[in-house]
Parts: C-alpha cells; structure tokens; sequence
C-alpha cells in the first residue's frame, strides 16, 4: 500500500475513534465549542463512520469497512435508543435496516472468504 492512503487512512481511524470516546474535546478543538446534548451521539456516529472509511481504505476491503460502519451503528443506535431521551420516528427503522445490512454484509463476506480458499 502506498504511503499517503495508509496515513490517512490511520488518520480517519485515530480521527474516528477520538470522536468516540471524546466528542466534546474533538469539538473544541475543531470548532472551538464542547459539544453536547443530540451533537455528542452525531459525533459519535461520524465516528463509527471514519473508522469504517478508515478500515475499507486501509485493509483495501470495501466490504469489510462497510460491515463494521453497519454492525456498530446498529448497535449503538440501539444502545442510544434504550438508555437516552433520544428516539425519533426512524430511530427504530434505521437500527432495523442496518441489522438487515449487517446480516447481508456478513453472508457476503462468508462467500467472499470461501471464494478466497
């Protein structure tokens, strides 16, 4: 892999991860606000979407940065849904149709994994 997508690709992935586990801090130091409130779950959902970018770019496998992007926003929409405030009419849907991605993702990652033996 070539220099320059292997650093940003780490870089969306440190980028990612900071955004999850410290939002507020990554909007200071961005936007010179602490986030709070809905922006620290968009944030955190950004996240989880860098890392997915970062790992795709990184591994060279699209599929396996979109199955990771799917199964964690599935899980932590779920985990936001049950435990905050936060529930909007397509909250719900949206954990629905990325378990459905999810479970797609993963069959075709099996075949591609089979293909590959």
């Amino acid at each position: 892999m070539k220099t320059t997508p292997l650093f940003a690709a780490i870089f969306e992935v440190a980028t990612g991860a900071a955004l999850l586990i410290v939002p507020s801090l990554v909007g200071l130091l961005l936007f010179g606000v602490q986030l709070t409130g809905i922006t620290i779950t968009v944030a955190r959902v950004t996240g989880l979407a860098l890392i997915g970018l970062g790992v795709a770019c990184w591994s060279g496998l699209p599929l396996l940065g979109m199955l990771i992007y799917s199964a964690t926003v599935m899980l932590y929409l779920a985990f936001v849904g049950m435990t905050s405030g936060f529930s909007g009419i397509l909250l719900w849907p949206a954990v629905v149709v990325h378990a459905v991605l999810t479970a797609l993702l993963l069959r075709e990652q099996r075949q591609a994994n089979l293909e590959k033996t």
